[in-house]
């Protein structure tokens, strides 16, 4: 169950087979189902989430009361509510599993105790974060200078496994299009 888990910090940082046990110990096992949500709006997000298998997705409602979906995690990524999980205020967003999935969760107490324990811990941290503001920082520039053509492109070129197992509603959500627009765009392609 930890292996993929070891895969990810080991081609991230250096870390000792010691201190791997160390943040191991942390981490406990967490099956969950399909749509099942793990933070909803007005939960503090106090947990980060490694995906074994399966796909969590973190979405909001808008302003007219749709789903907009901001980010899909697939296995081999962590993920949580990251404004709420730093802040410790109340979550706007959802964390929902799209699929029935297998995950590896640790509290935020014990994610900061490992900065303290585990010095190599704190680059790892440093590698999400980077990860999450890149993430974040491109979709914002996305939707600024791409039309929604582009946008279905560069989500074919980037990360088509989001199409290949999400329904059309997750997706036209996460480019923020209409499912009817998404339905036009991979007529075409």
């Amino acid at each position: 169950m930890y292996q993929q888990l070891s895969n990810y910090i080991s081609n991230r940082i250096g870390i000792s087979e010691n201190d791997l046990k160390t943040v191991f110990s942390f981490f406990s096992v967490l099956k969950v189902k399909r749509n099942e949500h793990l933070v909803s709006p007005g939960q503090i997000s106090n947990k980060i989430y490694f995906v074994n298998k399966g796909c969590l997705r973190i979405y909001f409602l808008n302003e007219k009361g749709s789903e907009a979906t901001r980010l899909f995690a697939f296995e081999d990524q962590f993920v949580t509510a990251l404004v709420s999980f730093v802040t410790e205020a109340k979550s706007l967003e959802f964390v929902q599993a799209t699929e029935s999935t297998t995950l590896l969760s640790i509290n935020k107490t014990d994610f900061y105790n490992l900065l303290a324990i585990v010095p190599h811990w704190e680059k790892l941290y440093r590698h999400y974060l980077e990860y999450a503001y890149v993430t974040n920082t491109n979709r914002l520039m996305s939707f600024i200078t791409s039309d929604a053509t582009e946008r279905y492109q560069q989500l074919l070129n980037q990360n088509p496994i989001v199409v290949k197992r999400l329904s059309n509603k997750m997706i036209a959500s996460y480019l923020n299009i209409s499912p009817e627009t998404l339905s036009r765009l991979k007529s075409k392609s």
